[in-house]
């Protein structure tokens, strides 16, 4: 844990397909740091960022990045170099967050439920595809997160196109058995389940533009489950988080259906922060409010990486 921060530095932007998205979380939690008396350096993380931190000398960094660079460790990797203490998962926990195929094997061998999947490379056609069971399948890039790159395949003849679309972001694309049912998601914070929240989109499914359209969304709080169904999807949830390492903060997604049964989507370790963002609404309803929540998530902030002399 970070001793009293006073000189904080925000990363948002970065390198990634969700770079907008990243700025929208980024500028609304420097916000909320300032008004705590925090002293707060908004951070592009761009190329140059290991030169601005050297220059900073931040006391800690609050991670806001999502996506490709700043959400799969590469970022967390540079910090531990650097000796600065920063927020949400280390390097590790990030990498194998950030790349769905990996996290599902995991909780696979661990006995936690996950819908059957497959991985396509980027040398297979669709003609050459054997999908994991019958259709309709969900179609997404390995990596990534903000249902970008997303569609759900109900017909083969679709399926070529959801593979480009995928392919846009990431050489790897999962095809994975569409669960009918509700989307549940679970925020986590440190290593605790906030609450359980049902999301219902204005259409198919949480598509990047109903993810970040207000008014495009219904939020249930919590999450209208039987007492017994409600708390084995926050086990659940808390056991997937950590399942591989993550710590801090996390948003874990679920699929449960209407019988009950709770399937494992992916776990974001850098959830989205914005004033439509999922892990905000489900801590404000647990009487965390966003400022509150901010300060706690950056006293959480340390160095994941033990230095050890011969």
């Amino acid at each position: 844990m970070v001793k009293e921060p006073k000189r904080v530095a925000v990363l948002m932007g970065g390198l990634s397909a969700e770079r907008e998205i990243s700025f929208r979380s980024g500028r609304a939690v420097a916000r909320a740091l300032r008004r705590l008396g925090y002293e707060v350096v908004a951070v592009n993380a761009d190329r140059r960022l290991a030169e601005k931190l050297r220059r900073l000398k931040p006391d800690a960094v609050f991670n806001v990045l999502h996506g490709t660079y700043g959400e799969d460790g590469c970022v967390q990797g540079l910090l531990e170099v650097v000796g600065v203490p920063y927020t949400g998962s280390g390097h590790v926990a990030s990498a194998i967050g950030m790349d769905k195929d990996l996290s599902k094997r995991i909780w696979r061998a661990r006995g936690l439920p996950t819908p059957p999947w497959t991985v396509v490379e980027k040398s297979h056609g669709a003609g050459g595809v054997r999908l994991p069971c019958e259709l309709p399948v969900v179609v997404k890039p390995n990596g990534g997160g903000s249902s970008i790159g997303v569609s759900i395949v109900r017909r083969r003849q679709e399926l070529e196109e959801a593979l480009a679309t995928a392919r846009r972001y990431d050489d790897r694309v999962i095809l994975e058995k569409y669960v009918p049912g509700r989307e549940v998601t679970v925020g986590i914070l440190g290593a605790k389940p906030l609450g359980a929240m049902q999301v219902i989109p204005k259409g198919e499914f949480h598509t990047y533009e109903v993810k970040y359209t207000k008014g495009m969304e219904e939020f249930i709080l919590p999450a209208p489950l039987p007492a017994a169904v409600y708390q084995g999807v926050m086990r659940l949830a808390l056991a997937a988080h950590a399942s591989i390492g993550c710590e801090g903060v996390s948003r874990v997604d679920l699929r449960v259906t209407e019988r009950g049964r709770a399937f494992l989507i992916e776990v974001n370790t850098s959830p989205g922060m914005t004033e439509l963002s999922w892990l905000p609404k489900i801590a404000e309803h647990a009487g965390i409010g966003y400022d509150e929540l901010c300060e706690r998530i950056l006293k959480l902030a340390r160095l994941k990486v033990r230095e050890t002399t011969l």
